[in-house]
């Protein structure tokens, strides 16, 4: 895996080979993605959630964003994200949570002092085919919104063939593309109009 744009450019990371717990992003989809957001993400606060070795938040950071916090469970993904975050030089700019995202996103979320303009949410392909979405609803999407910036954006990762609700709280889809085999749904708050 490589960042495709910004600081770090062309710069390889390292990621779990053969693991079914993390599925790191293809390029073409990653170029997609960020063209929705924006190439610039200048001072932009992200976060990376189920974030495996740290694919999408250490592109954001190459593409401009002051900080990203990243959060898995997995401690072997962990291990390479910090190895990655060393290997740029991002230690300044990043924050690593170790824990179950569910039970622990909310005390997560009270330690930052700036709302969160680019949320990614990548769950594992098995879980988020089990996912009740009430229940991810209230301990993932409802606190996300509440942390928001105003002209925020979470990003939500899913394997093909499984559809998010239209809305998650007071989130509303905003675009969803369909890659085959992954889906990609933004949400916005619900006053907002569609992105791109």
């Amino acid at each position: 895996m490589r960042i495709i744009a910004g600081q770090y450019k062309g710069r390889e990371l390292l990621s779990l080979p053969g693991r079914q717990t993390t599925r790191p992003i293809t390029g073409h989809v990653k170029k997609s993605l960020f063209g929705m957001l924006g190439e610039d993400l200048t001072g932009r606060t992200v976060l990376d959630l189920y974030c495996g070795t740290g694919t999408l938040g250490l592109e954001a950071l190459s593409r401009g964003a002051v900080r990203c916090c990243f959060a898995d469970l997995d401690r072997n993904a962990l291990h390479l994200l910090k190895r990655n975050i060393a290997a740029l030089g991002a230690a300044g700019r990043c924050t690593v949570w170790s824990g179950d995202i569910p039970a622990r996103l909310c005390a997560w979320l009270g330690e930052l002092t700036e709302p969160v303009d680019v949320a990614f949410v990548d769950p594992p392909y098995a879980e988020a085919r089990r996912w009740d979405w009430r229940a991810v609803g209230e301990t993932i999407f409802i606190p996300l919104a509440r942390r928001l910036a105003a002209d925020g954006v979470v990003v939500l990762r899913l394997p093909g063939r499984v559809a998010p609700p239209e809305t998650l709280g007071p989130l509303v889809t905003g675009r969803v593309r369909d890659y085959g085999d992954m889906l990609i749904a933004m949400f916005v708050m619900g006053s907002r109009q569609e992105i791109g």
